[in-house]
């Protein structure tokens, strides 16, 4: 059966709680699934935010306001080491191997960073780079890249490698050399970071989220330093959760509510977050993506997501810790009250399935930190290369797997400096039959030389007859728009013509009216007479203007056709 479970640590305080385990614990192991239940507990310890990280062997809290970190052996189930630091500690995150073989890094009041190797005691630490205390901390899939947030506003990010590394090959953006810098900074932020998160992804698509006290939420393509979406949020965001599927995102309130961040909120045939006509313009996220806080309402202070998406685990102020369903988007049930504010929920790999295997490390003690390596040098700068008795300290879990004595045909020729030489004498051996198939590769050749030569020919005469019909075609068209043409430069010549004779009747209708006019005004009407002394007769304007629309017709075909002729 499947078993999902998560860690608990809370921030002692003075609230007192019946109901609550006892006052002196401080870490608890709950069971989620399949069903949500008590089953360990881990005494004297109180954590502030980001402050508690866990291996399948170990739990990591860094204490709050001390310089020191109680390391837990879940398999005894108590209380291993106490582990001095320089200075107090402020935010940790496991990177590298979950089995316990990795590195716990830290970060400090100072601003800085220690690496701590967890199987060699190897401690790394770097100058500062925040002008406050480094409060939280992320690193990818890949253990990698390590991101710091801070409250100066500035997120770093940090190639594990380089840190690690024995020589010196850190370098910041200008691609300058520098001891133990950042890779990149990001400077979108106006107010203190609030929590960092990296996508779940191995690829280098992978994504960076971050919450900040300005009221916003930005998604980071970290590899390239660019900001994809910022989301204005209604308040200041207090911790960040992203979906196992990276689909999503979730934020906690001071009011108690949580806010869902839909990456997939925006319908495009690109992702959303990779496009950029949405990169530049910020979203506020609908009201319905808010779940409201049940009664009594208090700051979120850390969420998790489950392992199947469907559930979200918050711990709150009070000491309460609720759990959220993700498809209804509502609060589900409580799970605990305890007698302390909840600052940090880690959620752990689920375990039952059919096919898992035993981690191949096991660690059955942390090996403690060694400060005599760590800075050296008349400038106090830090040193490079293999320290003095560097160890790795482990146990195996299980047998070495031993090479077959007889490798196969496969592994002799991928291993071999050279070619093989059974892989060598299958090959002349192919060779030594080709002579006996070359005629006939030959005539198959000649053979098909001639059909692709007849194929061309055939293909030729097809392109020949294509083009003929195309000219043809295109002459039907040109000669069609030119009668076209010559049609309705007749019929605009005609319709001018009417008009200018139309204006002339009128002219000469208003001249004789005129006229007719001054003789009525002298005493009586005078009848017009030629030198002969006979009345001229009337003239038929009828007869005249068919003349006049002959002549006309006559010149306008006469000159329709010179256009024509010179077309």
């Amino acid at each position: 059966m499947l078993t999902e479970s998560f860690l608990v640590s809370t921030l002692a305080s003075g609230k007192p709680n019946k109901n609550a385990p006892s006052k002196d614990v401080g870490i608890h192991l709950y069971d989620l699934q399949p069903m949500t239940a008590l089953k360990s507990s881990y005494k004297k310890s109180s954590t502030q935010p980001n402050c508690l990280a866990a291996s399948t062997s170990h739990i990591f809290a860094a204490q709050a306001e001390k310089a020191v970190i109680h390391v837990y052996g879940r398999l005894r189930g108590n209380q291993e080491a106490v582990v001095p630091f320089p200075e107090k500690i402020r935010s940790i995150v496991l990177c590298g191997d979950a089995d316990g073989g990795g590195v716990l890094a830290l970060g400090t009041e100072g601003g800085g960073l220690i690496l701590w190797e967890l199987c060699t005691g190897r401690q790394v630490s770097t100058p500062p780079s925040h002008l406050q205390p480094t409060t939280c901390l992320a690193v990818d899939q890949t253990s990698n890249f390590l991101l710091s947030g801070s409250p100066d506003c500035m997120i770093h990010l940090w190639s594990i490698p380089s840190l690690l590394s024995f020589l010196d090959t850190s370098s910041n953006d200008s691609g300058q050399t520098l001891p133990l810098s950042p890779e990149k900074s990001f400077s979108n932020h106006r107010a203190a970071i609030n929590a960092l998160e990296f996508g779940h992804s191995s690829s280098t698509a992978n994504i960076a989220v971050s919450a900040s006290q300005d009221n916003t939420c930005i998604v980071w393509d970290y590899s390239s330093g660019t900001a994809l979406h910022t989301y204005l949020l209604p308040t200041a965001p207090l911790c960040l959760a992203i979906d196992p599927a990276d689909r999503a995102a979730y934020v906690g309130y001071e009011d108690g509510g949580v806010q869902a961040l839909n990456f997939y909120s925006q319908n495009t045939f690109t992702h959303p977050l990779h496009n950029p006509a949405l990169q530049s313009t910020p979203t506020q996220p609908p009201p319905a993506d808010r779940w409201p806080s049940p009664s009594p309402p208090s700051p979120v202070l850390s969420l998790q997501v489950g392992y199947d998406s469907t559930s979200l685990v918050s711990g709150h102020a009070n000491g309460a810790i609720r759990t959220w369903a993700v498809g209804k988007g509502r609060f589900a049930a409580a799970v605990a009250d305890l007698s302390a504010a909840v600052t940090n929920l880690k959620m752990l790999p689920p375990t039952g399935f059919p096919t898992s295997s035993a981690p191949p490390l096991k660690i059955h003690q942390v090996i403690k930190p060694r400060y005599e390596g760590t800075l050296g040098g008349s400038n106090n700068k830090p040193t490079f290369g293999i320290p003095p008795n560097y160890t790795f300290t482990a146990q195996l879990a299980s047998t070495l797997s031993v090479p077959n004595a007889v490798p196969s045909k496969f592994h002799s020729a991928l291993t071999s400096p050279t070619f093989p030489p059974s892989l060598l004498d299958a090959s002349i051996a192919e060779l030594a039959l080709l002579p006996s198939t070359t005629q006939d590769d030959a005539s198959m050749s000649a053979n098909g030389s001639e059909d692709l030569n007849e194929q061309n020919t055939h293909l030729l005469a097809q392109l020949n007859a294509a083009l003929h019909a195309q000219r043809s075609a295109m002459k039907q068209v040109l000669d069609m728009d030119r009668e076209r043409w010559r049609r309705g430069e007749a019929e605009r010549v005609k319709r001018e013509k009417k008009r200018q004779r139309r204006a002339r009747r009128m002219a000469e209708a208003e001249r004789q009216r005129t006229e007719a006019m001054k003789g009525v005004g002298g005493g009586g009407v005078v009848a017009a007479r030629d030198t002969t002394g006979a009345e001229p007769e009337p003239m038929n304007r009828n007869e005249n203007d068919e003349v006049e629309e002959n002549d006309e017709d006559e010149e306008l075909s006469s000159s329709t056709d010179e256009i024509t002729d010179s077309d």
